[in-house]
């Protein structure tokens, strides 16, 4: 029997052990392997878990699922199913939600996937804009005449003189003119990454906005207009529903490794992977780790990594210098939430959309504030009815700030931090002072987001080096230092998953999710029903 040991219990990781096994399993693969992941931390899902505090969840980063690719919309469904009857704030609003013949009722079920209403905008300049950007009479009117004029000359001026896209400053700009990328990208860019747009690789723009631009809006703004507007292309910045499972993202890979248990595959918790050993012949043999202090190695025959890339290649033995080197300076940026428990919010909900309590209907939004740091902020009412204990009197809030471990705000102990956001909430005017505050609680996530700048140019010599190891795959965000969402993560593993039961070494398929353009974009399941 071959082992695969596969580290991290992240969407990649679990994604991996789930298709092993599930493929072992068919007779005609005549595969028989054991899977064992190893997690670091106690929880499942990465980045993609779901924290329950004082029964309050928190989805940290928010996770909407939604996927151009069919066979990751049917893997979802096959872990979780779609709702048969509509959720607790579906049923008091009287919304109509599409429905799932024979699928669970979220009131009576937990494992259940809901449908919900993508509604995100950027609070700027004390008004409120669409995100995506959008050129709705809304739009136009927080800008003023004179502003939409700029805009509009801004954008013709870059559609006649392209500029070279040599920075994610020049990526937007091409895209949006230089008006709205000084409004709306340039400064929350910076805050995101901490690094201006003009020192950031624009590659990082292309895999995240997937085509969205003024024109991309315009089409759709026209496409809405015309006859079978209900099925059309749309751009993946511009979708309008999404689905999410019943207690928040981390519940889908809970399930998961239960699955994956259930199959056979083993779960270390809390167990760090400190390095992998490679042989003369360049193949990996194995991995160390560390469990309750303890330090001790196993054998394996593949490798399926979504530990940092960073922390990979350090761990490894016999690296040549040029390559340690890339990957030791390749960055990364951190984040904290802050959860914040209130009776209600001094936001008026001025949408047409109905919400419990009359909150804005935002599931998240963004905040271009430059009077505050919050990067922006999550009201989890809004992401499923059943991640607040007490839905009807309360307001639950995951306010999000970009950071670097070991920077100011990483180094804050819990109360002072507390303090600092909660005092940003009332410069922003969410709440009249922190004594409406009823409970918070701090989240710290390392490593959330791979930075596109620094040694990243140098990432395809250190692709290549890793690809030339027979056993070993890289997969997922961290796994292959690329701004993935969760589906891109997923295929990842797909991909490597077929190599490992074709026995095919060459990676360039593993590496090539998520690097096109219109990956994703050019099939025929890219319609909305």
């Amino acid at each position: 029997m071959k082992r695969a040991l596969i580290i991290g219990a992240g969407p990649a990781g679990l994604t991996a052990a789930y298709e092993l096994l599930k493929n072992s399993c068919d007779e005609s693969v005549k595969a028989d392997i054991e899977v064992i992941v190893f997690e670091e931390s106690e929880d499942m899902g990465g980045i993609s878990k779901t924290v329950n505090h004082h029964g309050n969840r928190m989805d940290m980063g928010g996770h909407r699922f939604f996927s151009k690719m069919p066979e990751v919309n049917e893997w979802w469904n096959s872990i979780i199913p779609m709702q048969g009857a509509p959720a607790y704030d579906d049923i008091l609003l009287n919304r109509q939600v599409p429905l799932t013949k024979g699928g669970p009722d979220p009131e009576k079920e937990d494992v259940v996937m809901l449908t919900r209403r993508r509604i995100s905008r950027i609070m700027f300049d004390g008004h409120f804009f669409d995100y995506p950007i959008s050129l709705s009479f809304a739009t136009l009117a927080n800008m003023g005449l004179g502003t939409t004029i700029l805009v509009g000359f801004s954008y013709l001026k870059i559609l006649f003189r392209k500029r070279p896209e040599k920075s994610l400053e020049d990526f937007y700009i091409n895209r949006f003119g230089k008006k709205l990328y000084s409004m709306f990208f340039e400064n929350y860019t910076e805050n995101l990454w901490g690094r201006h747009p003009r020192e950031i690789d624009p590659s990082w723009g292309a895999q995240r906005t997937k085509g969205l631009s003024i024109t991309a809006i315009i089409k759709d703004i026209f496409s809405k207009l015309m006859p079978g507007s209900k099925k059309r292309k749309v751009e993946t910045s511009l979708i309008e529903e999404f689905t999410y499972p019943k207690l928040g993202p981390g519940q889908l890979w809970d399930v998961t490794a239960d699955k994956i248990m259930g199959m056979g595959g083993k779960i270390l918790r809390n167990h760090k992977v400190t390095g992998v050993i490679k042989s003369a012949d360049n193949r990996l043999t194995g991995l160390t780790y560390e469990h309750n202090g303890i330090s001790k190695a196993i054998d394996g025959d593949y490798i399926i990594s979504s530990m940092p890339v960073k922390d990979l290649v350090a761990g490894m033995n016999d690296i040549p210098k040029e390559i340690a080197e890339i990957a030791k300076g390749l960055p990364y940026r951190d984040y904290m939430t802050l959860g914040v428990l209130v009776p209600k919010l001094n936001l008026i909900n001025k949408t047409k959309y109905s919400t419990i309590g009359d909150i804005v209907p935002d599931c998240w939004i963004y905040v271009h504030e430059k009077a505050v740091k919050m990067g922006r902020f999550q009201i989890y009412n809004n992401w499923s009815p059943y991640m607040i204990k007490d839905l009807q009197n309360t307001v639950w809030l995951g306010l999000e700030y970009f950071c670097n471990e070991g920077d100011e705000y990483w180094t804050m102990t819990d109360d002072d931090f507390s303090r600092f956001a909660i005092k940003e909430m009332v410069t922003l005017g969410l709440i009249d002072d922190a004594e409406m505050v009823i409970d918070s609680h701090v989240c710290r996530v390392k490593k959330a987001y791979p930075a596109y700048f620094d040694t990243y140019n140098e990432m395809g010599k250190l692709v290549a080096y890793l690809s030339e190891i027979p056993n070993l795959y890289c997969v997922g965000r961290n796994g292959q230092h690329r701004y993935n969402n969760i589906d891109h993560s997923m295929c990842t593993s797909f991909e490597a998953v077929k190599n490992i039961l074709s026995g095919s070494i060459d990676k360039r398929n593993i590496w090539s999710v998520n690097t096109e353009q219109d990956y994703h974009e050019e099939t025929k399941e890219n319609e909305i029903d």
